[in-house]
């Protein structure tokens, strides 16, 4: 067989219907350089593929077609491939071999059968579209644009082959994905199988009735919708159905398991449980969407997300940013874990916070909402908390993984946590060590990395901790882990970090006592639920701060900031550098301290940072860093080791992006130099920066260009959409200039 490129192959597709005819007309329309080729017993459909001109050649001998062909592409009917096989067994050679069946499993095993086992260069493949239209005249050159193509090879296979058949699909405008072939047929069976079969038995349930016309007359767009698909190749589904017996049987059990519980709620009247079915289902679709969109943390590929922001511009008006993370994190796990209805405003619609909040979907509690900030939380107790079907996924987010490590600890079932690639790099010794010595089971990572495997069903004790870092996670995890001990947990911080844990506890009637340094509880307690009105977070609003402080005639307020005493570092930090800064409107909001934050432009000096200021400002340094760059001599930070494990090592960040833009720092283990020129000039160049994926990082190096002399190009900025959705929109609306682009 000659040698040839992917470009060049010539490609034999093997049964010549819509989804064969589709390839090759995508193959053509994309200027495929090798020849198309196609064999079909029905001489008509060669016919027409060669009036389209969608192939090149064919005719219904496979054997003389093989010999012609470099690559060939089984698409016939999941039960005919097996004898398809057998006669490519002595034809075949080292050709490259693919097939299109929607179940994988049958396919590999009638193709170990036939060749006496799999052949190295054999490349199942499952193109992930479709149409009701069936033949080579339904050929739509567009079918596989954008839509997922699986590849399940296996183990031994050979690599070239792979990456053949990958760059073929690709081709055609395909995303290719690799998975095993246990995996891909349980995921079809749910995903495709599944919910074809029941379209096909509503429709035909329907059809049977004698009010059939009078039914199908009246239905509504929904019920076209969910049964469009039933109009299928009947042959076709019934040897997918065959095919993938077990596994769509296997899905077929927990949908019948599922639509039972639905059904004992609407005979009982439990409204709790309906709604909790519903939304759990509502928001679910919302997260395919995303999926299908590529617009969440949660897509296959991640996205690439670019800022550019030109330099100058002033920050002026009224702005209120969204409502605090870490209050928003805490409002839903004890309002799910109180008794009674919690109902929340000021929500954060980011990321990760309604990861928190589809985790408990997903352990069997009702949330409605979020609608503009506002969720309403159907509490189950401490101890109602169900089995979630797989691992808890999190995001981006540190603050969700430490604090369900705690209150996941307490329960009886096992459970997993998982987070993106950043997350996974991130510490979590520093929760799993002291909760084993309450007596929890807890499997990590490597280097007490995540995934967290927590193992339900131990019995807990209350501890007298002594924390070796400052960080409110570790010290919420553990008073979280608390509630569910025996005895009383004490923990001791050697620095103030922030109190929304202990404060949001006591207002849900659980007493947190403090003395000095020691917060502790005792267990066996129960949560009342409460209102919360979540604050503007003080951490998004660090970055128009100083964007404001920063930039020669800008007056800003920023409405409704948490001015918790813990959270407050920036602010004093700011006003010894010289900021004019003031607290305005000052008032408490469900225990928690909030005030109008009032800033203009005032010239900034370097300072030598307070060392019992860096635990309260610990998430604000990237910002404070470039404010450093535009004050008058040195700035110098040391003790802020935990800036080193955030979602990035965000010293190093910082000082590499601040060296490119021009800007003289000196890193140290624990902290770091920033020499700032000050002055109303700018004090620095552009240039191109990359966040490394971390969403302070983009932010701070966003309000950098206020000073920049040439535009900043700042890279991997996906994950701002984690803590601060809508900064575009309001970074320009202040005054700055800053275009996304996604790709």
């Amino acid at each position: 067989m000659r040698s040839t490129t992917t470009s060049s192959a010539a490609v034999l597709i093997v049964g010549l219907g819509m989804i064969g005819g589709s390839l090759a007309a995508a193959l053509k329309a994309s200027a495929y350089q090798g020849r198309v080729l196609a064999c079909d017993r029905d001489p008509e459909e060669i016919a027409k593929g060669l009036e389209m001109g969608v192939i090149d050649a064919g005719g219904p001998e496979l054997e003389t077609w093989v010999a012609q062909s470099d690559i060939v592409v089984l698409a016939v009917p999941v039960l005919a491939m097996a004898s398809v096989f057998e006669r490519l067994a002595g034809c075949l050679g080292e050709r490259i071999l693919t097939d299109v069946g929607s179940t994988k499993g049958v396919v590999c095993e009638a193709a170990a059968q036939a060749f006496g086992a799999l052949p190295t260069r054999f490349v199942p493949g499952h193109p992930i579209a479709g149409s009701e239209k069936s033949g080579v005249a339904a050929a739509n050159p567009a079918l596989y644009r954008r839509h997922k193509v699986i590849l399940t090879p296996q183990p031994e296979a050979d690599r070239d082959a792979v990456d053949q058949v990958r760059a073929l699909w690709q081709g055609c405008g395909a995303e290719v994905l690799e998975m095993s072939v246990a995996r891909h047929d349980q995921v079809l069976a749910r995903t495709s199988h599944l919910p074809h079969m029941l379209a096909f038995s509503l429709v035909d349930t329907l059809a049977r009735q004698d009010e059939r016309l009078e039914i199908f007359r009246y239905a509504a767009g929904g019920f076209r919708d969910f049964t469009r698909i039933a109009g299928s190749d009947p042959v076709m589904w019934r040897d997918i159905f065959c095919a993938n017996r077990e596994a769509l049987l296997g899905a077929l059990d927990e949908f019948e398991a599922g639509l039972s519980r639905l059904r004992r709620a609407v005979e009982q009247g439990d409204s709790d449980a309906m709604l909790g079915t519903f939304d759990r289902a509502s928001h679910a679709r919302h997260h395919f969407e995303t999926l299908l969109n590529q617009t969440s943390y949660q897509t296959m590929e991640a996205r690439q997300v670019q800022y550019e922001v030109s330099p100058g511009g002033a920050v002026n008006g009224r702005i209120r940013v969204p409502g605090d993370k870490s209050i928003s994190h805490r409002s839903i796990m004890l309002g799910a874990l109180a008794n009674g209805v919690t109902e929340v405003k000021g929500f954060l619609e980011g990321e990760d916070s309604l990861a928190t909040l589809q985790a408990f979907r997903d352990m069997g509690v009702a949330i409605e909402g979020p609608y503009q900030g506002r969720v309403t939380i159907h509490g189950v107790g401490l101890h109602g908390l169900t089995k979630p079907a797989g691992p808890i996924y999190v995001g981006n987010s540190g603050t969700a993984m430490r604090l369900f490590a705690g209150l996941l600890a307490g329960q009886e079932f096992d459970t997993e946590l998982t987070g993106d690639a950043s997350l996974t790099k991130r510490p979590m010794a520093r929760v799993a060590d002291p909760l084993r010595l309450m007596g929890a089971r807890i499997d990590t990572a490597e280097g007490g990395r995540p995934p967290l495997k927590i193992h339900g069903g131990q019995p807990l004790k209350g501890i007298d901790y002594d924390m070796p870092m400052a960080s409110a996670q570790v010290k919420s995890c553990l008073l979280l882990a608390g509630l569910y001990a025996k005895g009383e947990t004490r923990v001791r911080e050697p620095a103030p970090t922030r109190d929304h844990t202990e404060r949001m506890l006591n207002g849900f009637g659980y007493p947190v006592a403090r003395e000095g340094d020691l917060a502790k509880l005792q267990g066996g307690g129960a949560l009342t639920s409460a209102p919360i009105d979540v604050p503007s977070d003080i951490s998004s609003a660090t970055f128009f701060l100083v964007a404001a402080a920063i930039t020669p005639g800008s007056d800003l307020v920023l409405e409704h900031v948490g001015v918790n005493p813990t959270r407050i570092g920036v602010i004093n930090i700011l006003k010894q550098m010289g900021a004019d800064l003031r607290l305005e409107n000052p008032r408490e909001v469900g225990g928690e301290p909030v005030a109008d934050l009032h800033i203009r432009h005032a010239p900034l000096k370097g300072i030598d940072i307070p060392v019992d200021q860096v635990p309260l400002a610990i998430d604000e340094f990237p910002a404070l860093f470039v404010a450093a760059a535009n004050a008058e001599g040195t700035t110098r930070l040391r003790g802020a080791e935990e800036l080193r494990v955030k979602e990035s090592d965000r010293i190093k960040a910082m000082a590499d992006g601040l060296e490119i833009l021009g800007v003289e720092t000196t890193v140290y283990p624990d902290g770091i130099d920033v020499v700032g020129k000050g002055g109303d000039q700018p004090n620095y160049g552009g240039g191109q920066v990359d966040s490394l994926g971390d969403h302070r990082i983009a932010m701070a190096f966003t309000v950098a260009a206020l000073r920049a002399s040439a535009p900043i190009v700042i890279d991997d900025c996906a994950n701002v959409a984690t803590s601060f959705p809508g900064f575009v929109d309001l970074a320009n609306r202040v005054g700055l200039t800053l275009v996304q682009t996604t790709r």
